[in-house]
This record gives C-alpha cells, sequence and structure tokens, in this order.
C-alpha cells in the first residue's frame, strides 16, 4: 500500500508537471517563432482556396493574417483533411484552425472554441430546372452533403450546435437518400450535371452556393428557407488557455473595430459578421 501511495503521489506530481508544460506552450511558441501555423482548406471558395498564381486566398485567408498581423507574427497555412482539423489532437503541428468551424457540442470534447467570428445560413441548393418551390417538395429525394460537416448532421438530423440564444434546429426534410462528399464544390458539380441526374439538391452554406453561382454553375437557391443558421468559430488545440484567451480577443477587437465587416462583405458581398 506504502508503494502504491509513493507511486501515486509521484504520478500525480508528473501530471502536474506535464500540464505546467503545456501551460502557455503555444502562446510561447508562436510570440518566440515570430509565426503562426494556421491550418485551414484548400479547396473551398471563397472561403480559402488556391488562385491561379497557387497562392492561398479567401475569406479565412484574410481572417488569418490578420490576426498574424495584430500579434506581430508571421503566417503560414497548412490544409489537413476536414476530420483532422476539427479533432484536434494536433501535437503541436498547428497553432490556430480558421476554416469556418461550426462550435458542435461533440467537437467542443475535442478542440477549444476560441471565438465567433461570422454567421452563416445553411441553404436547399437546386438545379436552376429544378421544379421544387419548397422543402416539402424534396421529400424523398437525392440530397449531397459534404462529408463530416455540419450539413451532414443536419440530413441525419443529430445536429448540435454548441452556442448560446440559438433556436432550436428544424428537421423539415426527409430525404430519400443521402450521399456525400469529400469537398465542399463536388456536390456542386454532381448537381450542375442536370435537375436528378445524380442529385435533387445540395445542402450547403449561402456563401458557398452564391460563389458557385456567381463562377457559372447552373443552379438556384430555394427561396424563403434556410435549412439552419450557425455561428462559425476559430479553433484551437485544448493545450493552452492564454492562447485561446490571447486570439480571442483579437478576435472581439476585430469585430468592434469593423474589419469582420468589412472581410465578409468584402467577399460575400454583405456582413455576415453579426446573428
Amino acid at each position: 500500500m506504502k508503494k502504491f501511495i509513493t507511486g501515486l503521489a509521484l504520478g500525480v506530481a508528473a501530471l502536474a508537471m506535464t500540464t505546467a508544460a503545456h501551460a502557455g506552450a503555444t502562446l510561447d511558441r508562436v510570440m518566440e517563432r515570430k509565426a503562426m501555423v494556421v491550418a485551414t482548406n484548400s479547396g473551398w471558395p471563397p472561403q480559402s482556396y488556391l488562385d491561379d498564381n497557387n497562392e492561398m486566398v479567401g475569406f479565412d485567408i484574410d481572417v488569418s493574417k490578420e490576426i498574424a498581423k495584430r500579434l506581430g507574427v508571421e503566417v503560414s497555412f497548412e490544409t489537413p483533411d476536414w476530420a483532422t482539423l476539427t479533432g484536434g489532437r494536433w501535437q503541436g503541428r498547428y497553432d490556430l484552425g480558421v476554416g469556418s468551424v461550426t462550435p458542435t457540442k461533440a467537437r467542443a470534447q475535442v478542440i477549444d472554441f476560441v471565438g465567433i467570428y461570422y454567421f452563416s445560413p445553411y441553404v436547399y441548393v437546386l438545379h436552376k430546372d429544378s421544379t421544387a418551390k419548397s422543402v416539402e417538395d424534396l421529400k424523398g429525394k437525392i440530397i449531397g452533403v459534404e462529408t463530416a460537416t455540419t450539413s451532414e448532421d443536419f440530413i441525419n438530423r443529430r445536429l448540435e450546435i454548441d452556442a448560446p440564444g440559438l433556436p432550436p434546429t428544424e428537421y423539415k426534410l426527409e430525404p430519400g437518400e443521402v450521399r456525400t462528399f469529400a469537398d465542399s464544390m463536388l456536390p456542386f458539380d454532381d448537381l450542375r450535371l442536370g435537375d436528378g441526374v445524380r442529385l435533387d439538391a445540395v445542402i450547403a452554406p449561402e456563401q458557398t452556393a452564391l460563389n458557385a453561382i456567381k463562377n457559372g454553375y447552373p443552379l438556384r437557391i430555394l427561396e424563403g428557407e434556410y435549412a439552419f443558421r450557425e455561428p462559425l468559430v476559430v479553433i484551437a488545440e485544448k493545450v493552452d488557455p492564454d492562447w485561446t484567451a490571447k486570439v480571442g480577443g483579437i478576435i472581439e477587437e476585430m469585430k468592434k473595430d469593423g474589419t469582420l465587416a468589412t472581410l465578409t462583405t468584402k467577399w460575400y458581398g454583405k456582413d455576415y459578421s453579426a446573428n
């Protein structure tokens, strides 16, 4: 028993030392290197994507650069798959995630929500030749969504957004089949082939849908009905409360001084910075 107690005490001490070692670890690393690594997407226009010069551009990229500027550091980007970006346990590979992530209860267990930086309505997207006029017209149809996203959770009736003040999610649509896609633009590529050829509708962020239409996709948004509205957050690994608080304060500053309103208007044509 004595050996057990001694071993337990040593274990507790070791745990305390490990915890202390992590306190401020990300903030210290970023400030010492004067560099920040941001995890984001490479194929999600206009949020973040590679332009013709193979440079990362988009709303999330501009937000990341502004955060870095206010920290006084350089910024570089990594583009892990979505499950890795939102799954936590980054082991120091990334310092921040700026990828238009929805704060869900499941994600709250594995990542820190640094701060809400804009809001997004999710819409039903149809081929321009579709005769659907309401969600009821999509009952029993084939619906496309990006995998591991809130649109997939929504269509499967398991969406749990972890943010105060939001009304409960309403589920009006009863699909006949749900098809998932690994990238945000892939369901639009199937939908553009024709009404009902591969898909009857896609559920996606309004900003993404409008951008696809702007770029010539023969699509339209079902008028008058959002699927749901969601806040989007910057995320961090669950290792450094000081880092989370530091960047959270910068996001609040960007809200108050109008920077986020300016950036959402620049990339989306309207202000999405407030709910």
